[in-house]
């Protein structure tokens, strides 16, 4: 199944972190905060919104960091998707 968003709504794919620090302790999964790094998966098509003219500014497979508490989780096919507005993006990671 494909996701197709619509408007200004953006895909996203969280980026797996790593369950150990580089000295080797393992962080329970309590301690962790929910990820803002994630991987672009698809991309709506922008158009106007509210009245206002949106121009998608970040494509399929870029790396970004949005805001912490934003967007819908959705599963499909076993994985996890959050959907966010692009305004909820703060960054592109270059």
């Amino acid at each position: 199944m494909k996701l197709a968003p619509l408007g200004d709504r953006v895909v996203l794919k969280h980026l797996i972190e790593e369950e150990t620090t580089k000295s080797g302790i393992v962080l329970p999964g309590s301690n962790k905060e929910k990820p803002q790094q994630a991987e672009v998966i698809a991309v709506g098509p922008g158009g106007m919104v509210d009245g206002k003219e949106i121009k998608m500014e970040v494509k399929a497979g870029d790396k970004v960091i949005y805001s912490k508490y934003s967007g819908t989780e959705v599963e499909i096919d076993k994985e996890t998707f959050v959907i966010v507005k692009q305004s909820d993006i703060l960054a592109i990671i270059k």
